[in-house]
């Protein structure tokens, strides 16, 4: 036992990594072609969370200001990475947009929690600020992915529609709208799912955690209502703010929607990237 927490060891860890065969099997079997991927997948999962659990263990032994900063801007910039490399067109300036978009929604929602939620002392407490920033920053890049495919799928889909508004007179923001109102209410689905299934379908993984780790049933339903509605809030600032930079980059400077072969993007990939 650590602290509540019954300690797993090295060798169950290793024995528990043999659960990834059923994800295996099915990609062989099925001819999926995702055998090396599920493979590559389970050992950066070990090693990354592993290396993030020694460096939580400096960052909380010798916390300062500077280094809690310098850990959340690295989080931040890994986590835009993910979100564009989820994205199927990614486009020159997309990287900074979603960058711009999960970094002010999920730091914004997390200074918000720990300040006026759960009190935290000093108010760069690492072992506060970092986990729920990284609750926030997870969420987040991957309702920002969903919500910039639908946005940029529906706004191909309406080029026609488009072409015909921006030509009567329309800004390109009300020719977007749209497919702009289609892609927030796309990112939002999951979080809203999630917060329905809370409770009864499933006991989510906070909640769960503490359980486990010894914690009040009840205490621990607290911190996972806040941090079911911390994720919602980052996540629709998150989205919202993102349609809003992304739709301009089906546009030219003069408001005209550009044709494929005039827009800057780099490169269309499939779901298996």
């Amino acid at each position: 036992m650590t602290g509540g927490v019954v300690n797993i060891g090295y060798g169950e860890l290793v024995g528990a990594s043999l659960l990834m065969l059923v994800a295996g099997i099915v990609s062989w079997r099925l001819r999926l072609g995702q055998t090396r991927r599920i493979a590559v997948s389970t050992v950066r999962a070990f090693v990354q969370l592993l290396a993030m659990g020694l460096l939580l263990v400096y960052l909380f032994r010798y916390q300062t200001w500077w280094l809690v900063g310098l850990v959340l801007v690295g989080m931040c910039i890994a986590a835009a990475q993910i979100a564009t490399g989820r994205t199927k067109n990614v486009m020159g300036g997309l990287w900074a947009d979603t960058f711009a978009s999960i970094t002010v929604s999920s730091l914004a929602i997390s200074f918000i929690v720990v300040e006026g939620v759960i009190h935290a002392d000093p108010w760069y407490n690492a072992m506060q600020l970092v986990p729920i920033t990284g609750m926030m920053l997870g969420n987040t890049l991957s309702a920002s992915a969903v919500a910039t495919d639908r946005l940029l799928a529906s706004m191909d889909s309406r080029a026609s529609e488009i072409y015909t508004m921006v030509a009567l007179g329309a800004t390109p923001r009300e020719a977007a709208f749209p497919s702009i109102k289609a892609a927030v209410g796309a990112g939002m689905t999951p979080t809203l799912a999630q917060l329905s299934a809370a409770g009864i379908v499933q006991i989510p993984g906070m909640m769960s955690g503490q359980i486990l780790a010894g914690a009040d049933p009840i205490i621990a339903a607290k911190y996972q209502i806040v941090v079911l509605l911390m994720v919602s809030a980052a996540t629709t600032l998150s989205i919202v703010v993102m349609c809003f930079l992304a739709y301009k980059k089906r546009f030219a400077a003069e408001g005209y929607f550009l044709d494929p072969a005039l827009r800057d993007d780099i490169g269309s990939r499939g779901s298996g990237r």
